[in-house]
């Protein structure tokens, strides 16, 4: 029998974190649990930029916070239009990104791998013990909310019918 006990929620977070950027050779994750923080060392000057304007700066868990830091390498700075392209550049995990316009707004929709991510989270619904996820889950979690912007996993069937929407 398999000794169980419960990850506490920013283990979690911290395992959804890493899995995020597991695919991106130019992001490293290390959570720090003895200070509460989750580092991400990032090569490029302009993808940490791009990270840094969408990832929560800290996660609330009751009375445990844990502060996200972005540390960005020492190449140039650009200015891209895409803060996704720029930020998720060289990771697989992101497919793509698209904007729409409608009458209600203008929408934009990160479009993440349908592959989905696995990590020991002490799931007692596992028989392993872990969490399985998709990435617009992780997304959903490690990302800052931002006002029209929507994260969606890849199409895996290849409908006959044409796109409605967007």
């Amino acid at each position: 029998m398999q000794n169980f006990k419960l990850s506490p929620p920013w283990v979690t977070f911290a395992n959804e974190m890493k899995a995020m950027f597991a695919l991106d050779d130019s992001v490293r994750v290390i959570f720090d649990q003895q200070a509460m923080e989750i580092k991400l060392y990032v090569e490029s000057a302009t993808k940490a930029e791009a990270l840094e304007a969408l990832l929560v700066k800290e996660a609330v868990f009751g009375g445990v916070t844990v502060k996200v830091t972005i540390i960005p390498g020492n190449a140039v700075s650009d200015k891209y239009v895409n803060r996704y392209a720029t930020a998720f550049e060289n990771n697989q995990a992101l497919i793509d990104t698209k904007y729409a316009v409608s009458p209600f707004g203008d929408f934009t929709y990160a479009i993440w791998t349908s592959r989905p991510v696995q990590f020991f989270d002490d799931n007692l619904a596992d028989v392993d013990g872990k969490k399985t996820m998709l990435m617009e889950e992780v997304a959903r979690d490690v990302m800052a909310e931002s006002p029209n912007v929507f994260h969606c996993t890849l199409s895996v069937t290849n409908l006959a019918e044409p796109k409605q929407w967007p």
